[in-house]
């Protein structure tokens, strides 16, 4: 190498360096962030049927589709003691119904460029399609049909109650399933909240009369709301909302049966997985429900300590310990009903260390407001991810249900992200010492019992049998 290459490669070493250098300075140094705005609900039009039937048309984004779905205030709380009739009544929404057979429904959803979905939850069953924008009345009316004429053949019974007893069989073998299900079973005892799994031989035994007679005891016009959302002519679909529903039914009032889930410590016995390699833990309680001034403040209490990929929790069991691998911690919300976990999968030989760094990350948090510049991260990214799960078709008719099934105002939407950014350190303290509270919390471990029952033995107190 000549002196002058020498000296040619030495310049551009040094320039690179400085270069480099330059743009590392910069990254570290992003600008400030614009000023969180808070979120504008689009213009809606909200219109009632004689027979009690809601109806709310969202003109929303430029993409020539539009999502119709219709929503029942009848659920899994409806089957009484009888669980999962209410899924398999649903299953047959698809099955056909007294003018078009099953193929017909899926050859007509498809010829509209969508497909139907159907989905039961505690509360709602669901049913719901996307089309392309100029198909939607011709949607509401093929929904119309599904949901108010199923025909329930006979000859699809056993093949539907097969498919939910493999469902139920799977859900047997998988530890977080059976963790919500001893949680929610300690907590609601025998409310329908509290039963998540079927029973396999009442499930066996359900005949098509009973799927029927749920369907009929349990749906009418003014148990439901249609929304449309998207891209549509909004006088064509009232005017199919009204020629396909209107004369509906009125059929039953909503059922009202609001839980008054167990307080205090409840005991849970560690439910036995013999040769397990991991232990699944699931820890919780009731909390406030949607409509509570401390809500918006409890969420951001659950992003911060558990519920978010940075949150305390995760980054010490997971980052930190390396005790597992997809920690988290969420509220679930029925109508009037609201409950706090954390779930961890966690290494067998860990399972005491674990709950023990759960515990004090609560602990910490409830004594020790958190500092303003973590609180403000959590704060910017609650309100984002608000933002984008109300920036789809789908994501506003959530959002507008949940507001009608909680009978919250518009003003939780359109306040949302301002009371977000009011949350102080202080209040989330507060928050986490309110509702967080360590000696009511409901403990259920799924494991080998033979290595971890000493673990949690000083969480769990005396074993239940």
């Amino acid at each position: 190498m000549t002196k002058l290459t020498k000296t040619i490669c030495t310049a551009v070493a040094l320039f690179l360096v400085t270069f480099v250098s330059a743009q590392e300075e910069e990254k570290e140094t992003p600008p400030a962030g614009g000023t969180p705005k808070d979120f504008t609900l689009p213009a809606k039009n909200t219109f009632g049927l004689d027979n009690g039937l809601q109806a709310t048309l969202i003109p929303f984004g430029s993409v020539p589709k539009s999502t119709i779905t219709v929503i029942v205030r009848s659920g899994n709380l409806n089957e009484g003691d009888q669980t999962w009739l209410a899924d398999l009544s649903a299953d047959f929404f698809l099955e056909g119904t007294t003018s078009r057979s099953a193929e017909d429904v899926a050859r007509a959803a498809a010829t509209m460029g969508g497909e139907i979905n159907v989905s039961v939850g505690p509360d709602q069953t669901t049913i719901s399609a996307d089309v392309l924008a100029e198909f939607t009345p011709d949607m509401v009316a093929l929904l119309a049909d599904v949901v108010r004429n199923p025909a329930f053949p006979e000859a699809e019974l056993e093949r539907l109650k097969r498919d939910r007893l493999r469902q139920l069989s799977v859900a047997q073998t998988q530890p977080q399933q059976m963790a919500v299900a001893a949680f929610r079973k300690a907590l609601y005892g025998d409310h329908p909240y509290g039963r998540v799994l079927a029973d396999e031989a009442q499930l066996s035994a359900f005949t098509l009369d009973d799927a029927r007679n749920f369907y009929n005891n349990n749906f009418g016009a003014q148990r439901t709301q249609v929304y449309v959302a998207g891209v549509f002519d909004s006088d064509a679909t009232r005017t199919s909302i009204e020629s396909a529903f209107g004369d509906w039914q009125k059929g039953p009032d909503v059922l009202i049966n609001i839980p008054k889930p167990a307080t205090g410590k409840v005991v849970v016995d560690v439910v036995d997985r013999p040769g397990a390699s991991q232990s699944n833990l699931l820890l919780g309680l009731p909390t406030v429900a949607p409509g509570s001034a401390d809500w918006i403040p409890l969420q951001i209490t659950n992003s911060l300590l558990g519920g978010s990929f940075s949150s305390r929790i995760t980054s010490n069991i997971r980052e930190d310990k390396g005790y597992t691998y997809s920690p988290f911690s969420l509220i679930s919300a029925r109508y009037r009903d609201a409950t706090w976990a954390q779930s961890a999968a966690v290494t067998t030989d860990v399972t005491g260390p674990a709950l023990k760094e759960i515990m004090y990350e609560i602990d910490n948090l409830q004594s020790n407001p958190p500092p303003a510049e973590e609180l403000d991260g959590i704060k910017n990214y609650a309100a984002g991810i608000f933002v984008l799960q109300n920036s789809t078709r789908s994501g506003i008719i959530n959002v507008l249900n949940t507001l009608d099934l909680q009978e919250l105002p518009d003003t939780y939407l359109s306040n949302y992200v301002s009371n977000v950014f009011a949350i102080t350190p202080e209040q989330v303290s507060e928050i986490a010492q309110t509702y967080l509270r360590e000696e009511d919390m409901t403990l259920v471990v799924i494991g080998d019992r033979s290595k971890i029952s000493e673990q949690v033995a000083p969480y769990i107190g005396d074993e239940e049998e």
